[in-house]
Formats: structure tokens, C-alpha cells, sequence
């Protein structure tokens, strides 16, 4: 099998497997006061020092979560409610018209259930959401209306990495506190929290070489007015500093910390290796291909990331076809599959839905090597070829 879906899913590292494996065969609730639970919740401790380290953050900033989806329904529905609850003029949520799908319909489901008024920053015709587009959006009001701003750090789909120093320096001119979806940059990309000026920023355990089912929100402390925690979406025992209940998971927060530690080893020697093996990629699909079409920003993107569009074909098609080659890769968002339509981010993107449906992403991991290129650069050729001769449009 050619694995190129790594932004789907990557393999967990041996450090992490190690990691979860040892913990899996121990015992012990973190939130017990005994010696086993003391011992438990020694590491789920650890493992917030280490991550907090990792990205410039302070470990009573790192919320435990199960995952991105989580972590991003946490911040921007939570941030949403404490905003209003502090000012109920604040109903406005800012955000950017390429995220990924766990934000893109939690802000809607703020606008359809909530009250929210929502507001789409347009991107550019790489997927980037310019600094100016945000203060354009903010309006000459001053944002005294505006709960929220959320943009993505790396795009998932065309791989785009967005300014959001930038972008966290606009809005913090007019007082409003920005999250952003840093799951598939925190990986590949130098993840800097305090200093990227954001307050709220999402992690995937699995998206690194983790585990499954664990990931965290970093949550600023700032002071007035955007010292806000936000309201909790889960209630109960309260464990993650009142704002996220549920009986930690002990063996898969060691596997993340792990996988977070070993990934940021080796992250800058890896981005150099992956930016080669998908530079090489590219020029092999434009080889074979000479309409297709590369997505995203053509030099600032995630090193991992190729996104093309093969004009006259339908994207489905062309997964099945690679599919029965021993090829797998992705047409967008693993969290979105199963549902056939244009892509949102290539439409917002300016692209016409033809466009938007023909696209396959192709993403490198830690595992991946130039024999997976090859492999591709053998079979994508035929297999265009192939669809646009059957009409599989």
C-alpha cells in the first residue's frame, strides 16, 4: 500500500506507542487522591508540561481534550457564550472561509441556534486570509460586537499556512480574542502560542503520531477584557481547569505528549525531507498531467501538502481508480467523507465547482518515502487518463 493520506491519519511513532503501551497496562484515575490515581495523574501532568513546552504555552494553559473536533467546539462555541454572557451586544463570530469542517459548522450551528450573526473572511485565490480582509470584517464599528475571531493555522485541504501572528495582532487592536485550528501545522511548522498573540489554539494527537481520540486546546490567561475561560460544552466533573469534564484518559495523553516530543525532535530535518518528497510529487503530476492544477499557496504551505485539480475528472472517481491500485489518498477532509460535493475551500478559493469536485490531496508523513512517489507518478497518468475516456466526471 502507498500511503498518502497522512493528513488524514499518520502512523503513531514507536515513542508513542512505547508510551501508551506501558500505560495501558497500569491503573489509576488522575482525579483519585490514592497512590495509584496520584501515580496516574503524575503522568497526565508530565505530558502537559511536555506539550505545554513544545508550543510555547504554560501547562495550566493546556485543556485535555478528546481530540481537535472537541477542542475547536470548546473554544469557538464556549469563547461565543462567555463573550455574551460578559456583553450581550458581542454576537458577531468572525471566520474564515476555508476552515476545517469542526469549525466551519460549529460557527453555523452558533448562527442557526444561538443567535450568532456570522460573518465568512474571504480568502485570496490560495486559500489565505489576509490581514487587511480581517480588518475589513472587523468594520469601522471597532468590533465592540464581535465575540470572536477563528482562522485556521495551516489549511488542511490545499495545505495554505495562514498569517495568524498577523491576524492575532488585528484583532487584538480592537480586544477580540482569535482561536486557531493549529492540527495540521503543530506537526510540520514551528507552533509558537504565546507568541503567535492568539487565545485559544486547537491540537490533534493523531495528526503528529499520536494516538487517537486525545488531543488539547490551549487556553490563554490574558489579562481584562479578554480574560474570559470559556463556558464548558461538556459538564460534569470539571477536571480540565472547569472548562472540559470526563475521567482523563491517562495511557492516550502519554502517548500524545510522546508523540509530540518525538515529533518536534526531528520536526526541522523532516519538513526539509517531506518539502523534497512532495516537491518531486509535483513535478511528477505535472508530468504525467500537464492540465493539472496545483492548489494553495505554490511556496508557503505545509511541507507535506500537494492539492491538484485534474480538469474532467470527478475526484471520487479518481480515489477509487488510485484506490484499486494500492493508492490511498484523500479528496479534501477525512472528517467530512462520505459526502459528494464541491469542496468549500476550493470554492471559496474562487474555483468553479468542476474545479472544486475534480481535486485529490496528496499528503506525506514520517513513513512516507520516494518509492510512495513513484508509485504515484507510475499510476496517475493512466488512471486520469482512464476517467476523462469513461466520462467518470
Amino acid at each position: 500500500m502507498t500511503y498518502l493520506d497522512h493528513a488524514a491519519t499518520t502512523p503513531m511513532s514507536p515513542e508513542a506507542v512505547d508510551a501508551m503501551t506501558a500505560e495501558l497496562r497500569r491503573l489509576g484515575n488522575p482525579s483519585s487522591l490514592h497512590t495509584v490515581g496520584r501515580r496516574a495523574r503524575r503522568v497526565v501532568e508530565e505530558s502537559r508540561e511536555i506539550i505545554a513546552d513544545a508550543y510555547g504555552a504554560r501547562p495550566s494553559e493546556v485543556v485535555f481534550t478528546s481530540g481537535g473536533t472537541e477542542a475547536d467546539n470548546l473554544a469557538v462555541k464556549g469563547i461565543y457564550w462567555a463573550r455574551r454572557a460578559a456583553d450581550p451586544s458581542r454576537t458577531r463570530v468572525l471566520a474564515g472561509s476555508v476552515e476545517h469542517h469542526a469549525v466551519l459548522d460549529a460557527v453555523r450551528w452558533l448562527g442557526d441556534h444561538e443567535g450568532a450573526r456570522v460573518e465568512w473572511i474571504p480568502s485570496d485565490e490560495y486559500g489565505r486570509i489576509r490581514p487587511e480582509a480581517l480588518r475589513e470584517a472587523i468594520g469601522p464599528g471597532g468590533g465592540a460586537d464581535v465575540a470572536l475571531v477563528t482562522v485556521m493555522w495551516a489549511n488542511n485541504e490545499v495545505g495554505t499556512v495562514q498569517p495568524v501572528a498577523e491576524l492575532a495582532a488585528v484583532a487584538r487592536e480592537h480586544d477580540i480574542p482569535l482561536h486557531t485550528d493549529a492540527v495540521q501545522a503543530a506537526g510540520q511548522l514551528p507552533v509558537r502560542f504565546a507568541a503567535s498573540g492568539a487565545q485559544a489554539l486547537t491540537l490533534s494527537g493523531h495528526k503528529l503520531g499520536g494516538p487517537l481520540g486525545v488531543g488539547a486546546l490551549l487556553l490563554a490567561k490574558p489579562k481584562p477584557p479578554l480574560h474570559l475561560d470559556p463556558v464548558p460544552v461538556l459538564h460534569g466533573g470539571g477536571q480540565e481547569r472547569d472548562v472540559r469534564s470526563g475521567t482523563l484518559d491517562t495511557p492516550a495523553i502519554a502517548g500524545f505528549a510522546a508523540a509530540v516530543q518525538a515529533t518536534l525532535a526531528r520536526r526541522d530535518v523532516e519538513a526539509r525531507r517531506l518539502a523534497g518528497l512532495r516537491d518531486l510529487l509535483v513535478d511528477a503530476v505535472r508530468s504525467a498531467v500537464p492540465d493539472a492544477i496545483l492548489n494553495g499557496d505554490p511556496v508557503d504551505r505545509l511541507p507535506g501538502n500537494a492539492h491538484f485539480s485534474f480538469p474532467g475528472c470527478e475526484g471520487d472517481a479518481l480515489l477509487m481508480l488510485l484506490d484499486a491500485r494500492g493508492i490511498a489518498c484523500s479528496t479534501g477532509s477525512a472528517c467530512s467523507a462520505g459526502v459528494s460535493q464541491p469542496s468549500h475551500v476550493l470554492l471559496a478559493m474562487g474555483a468553479d465547482p468542476a474545479r472544486a469536485r475534480g481535486s485529490l490531496r496528496f499528503t506525506l508523513g514520517h513513513t512516507s518515502t520516494e518509492a510512495d512517489v513513484k508509485a504515484l507518478a507510475d499510476a496517475i497518468g493512466p488512471v486520469v487518463e482512464r476517467a476523462r475516456r469513461a466520462g467518470l466526471t
